[in-house]
């Protein structure tokens, strides 16, 4: 199995970029919480396919760095709107 540092920077990039956009903290056990999560996730990983899809359907036309900067600007648009889970908390303190 390749090592991620063997692989080329620019897919590096990218690959960072996808990881960074999907991996999301876990919600607070709020029912409003867990939704939220669920549709900032969602509407990431819809902006990572279409970001693959693109880079794999005009892979002469577009670098890989260009789906970098796609992944990671859509990225920035669904930012996390929801309180994360803290494990330090106890029942009472919510």
């Amino acid at each position: 199995m390749t090592r991620l540092t063997d692989l080329p920077g620019e897919v590096t990039s990218l690959v960072a970029a996808i990881v960074e956009a999907l991996d999301l903290p876990l919600p607070s056990v709020e029912d409003a919480d867990e939704a939220k999560h669920y549709r900032v996730l969602e509407k990431r990983a819809e902006d990572v396919i279409v970001g693959l899809s693109m880079l794999l359907k005009f892979a002469s036309e577009m670098p890989v760095a260009e789906a970098t900067v796609y992944v990671r600007d859509w990225t920035k648009r669904h930012p996390i709107t929801y309180t994360p889970f803290r494990s330090d908390q106890t029942e009472a303190e919510g």
